[in-house]
């Protein structure tokens, strides 16, 4: 290599290492900005999963404490006199008072309850599913055969995780109005579901055999 061509090469990578100094004082801040998002992002999350816990323990504490009060109708009073945090937890809140509720006789509130649960729009599904089917199991004295039945047959849908329940108390629906033919025909469709959970074939056998049917295979 001539020293011409030594000295354009010298002076070549001089001028790039003035470009990248260059380009790096003038867009460097992009990657260590970069930097301090994900560093932000990491500790922003694990704080979130911190506050979400320490809210998850609040509420389990202070459900713990109403609990344990012995008189029902004090029960239900020291729950809801809990603030959940998050809409889940007031759906949860809400059933449990609607349990204490309907122990203490006051079925009616208890479905009224669950209901305001079940149509609230702005709860995940889940909620809503378990909360119309515990106002329907508490409307016995309030609604007709025929208006629970509507709602467990909405329950009893294909993927509703509450489906196999649902088809349990539509089966008890049909011997409330005496249909035995039929729940027994549901009930040996229960115990034959893939989702029917070992309980609830056991006593749908049970079921079947009071009601004079044959016996089902395992």
């Amino acid at each position: 290599m001539s020293d011409s061509d030594s000295f354009i090469e010298e002076v070549t990578e001089e001028v790039r290492r003035d470009r990248v100094w260059a380009l790096t004082r003038k867009y460097g801040w992009i990657p260590a900005l970069g930097v301090f998002a994900l560093v932000g992002g990491a500790a922003w999350n694990e704080y979130s999963k911190a506050q979400e816990r320490a809210k998850a323990e609040r509420l389990g504490d202070a459900l713990m404490t109403a609990l344990e009060i012995e008189d029902v109708s004090a029960r239900a009073s020291a729950l809801d006199e809990i603030t959940a945090e998050t809409s889940g937890g007031t759906a949860v809140l809400a059933m449990l008072a609607a349990g204490q509720e309907a122990e203490a006789g006051e079925s009616a509130n208890a479905a009224a309850r669950l209901e305001s649960i079940a149509t609230d729009a702005e709860l995940p599904q889940i909620y809503r599913n378990i909360a119309g089917f515990k106002a329907l199991l508490f409307g016995v004295e309030t609604m007709d055969a025929d208006t629970r039945r509507a709602g467990f047959e909405g329950l009893a849908q294909p993927g509703n995780p509450l489906r196999p329940l649902a088809e349990e108390q539509l089966a008890l629906l049909e011997i409330e109005t005496g249909a035995t033919e039929a729940a027994i025909n549901r009930l040996e469709r229960l115990i034959e579901d893939a989702e029917t959970s070992r309980a609830l074939r056991d006593r749908s056998r049970f079921m079947i055999e009071a009601l004079g049917g044959g016996a089902s295979s395992p």
